[in-house]
C-alpha cells in the first residue's frame, strides 16, 4: 500500500509518501516528501485551488491507497486555524474525490511514536528521524512533520 501523509497548511503543506506492507512481516519505506506552497499574495481561494491542483497532481501520479493527516489539535492564532481547517477540507474534498480512504493522527501520537516522549519539539523528531530511519534532514518543518506523520502510522500499525 502507499501512503500519503500530510500536515495540513495553508501557507506550506507538507507531504510525505511511504510504502507500507501490514501484516505478520510489516516493512515500509520512505519514498519522498516536499511542500506546497501558495503565495502570500493570492486571494484565499486561488490559494485554495493551488492547494488543490497540486494535491491532485500528486493523488494522479503516485496513487496513493491511504492518507493519513496529522489532525488539528490547537492552534494559538485564530486566523491559522481557520486557513488550516480550509486547507484541510481541500484534503477531505480529494480523499472522497479519489475514493481514498482517510487516517487522523495526532501531534501527540506522532511525536509518542517518533520519539517515545508525546511532547517532544520539532527538533528532537527531525534528529530521531534521522538518526533511526536515516531520513535525511529537510529544511522546512511542515515536511518534516508529514514525514514523521506517515512513520508514525507505519510504527503504530
Amino acid at each position: 500500500m502507499i501512503i500519503l501523509a500530510i500536515d495540513p497548511g495553508f501557507d506550506k503543506l507538507g507531504y510525505a509518501f511511504f510504502k507500507f506492507n501490514k501484516g505478520p512481516n510489516k516493512t515500509y519505506k520512505f519514498l519522498s516528501s516536499g511542500l506546497i506552497k501558495s503565495k502570500s499574495t493570492d486571494k484565499i481561494e486561488q490559494r485554495l485551488y493551488f492547494i488543490y491542483k497540486n494535491l491532485s497532481s500528486l493523488i494522479d501520479k503516485i496513487h496513493p491507497n491511504l492518507i493519513v493527516m496529522e489532525q488539528i489539535f490547537f492552534l494559538k492564532n485564530k486566523k491559522t486555524i481557520v486557513q488550516v481547517s480550509q486547507a484541510q477540507g481541500i484534503i477531505l474534498l480529494l480523499s472522497a474525490e479519489y475514493k481514498i480512504e482517510i487516517k487522523f493522527i495526532t501531534p501527540l501520537q506522532i511525536k509518542q511514536a517518533i520519539t517515545g516522549y508525546g511532547f517532544s519539539d520539532k527538533k528532537s523528531v527531525q534528529k530521531m528521524l534521522s538518526l533511526t530511519e536515516k531520513i535525511p534532514p529537510v529544511k522546512e518543518d511542515d515536511e518534516t512533520d508529514a514525514i514523521a506523520c506517515g512513520l508514525a502510522y507505519c510504527y503504530l500499525n
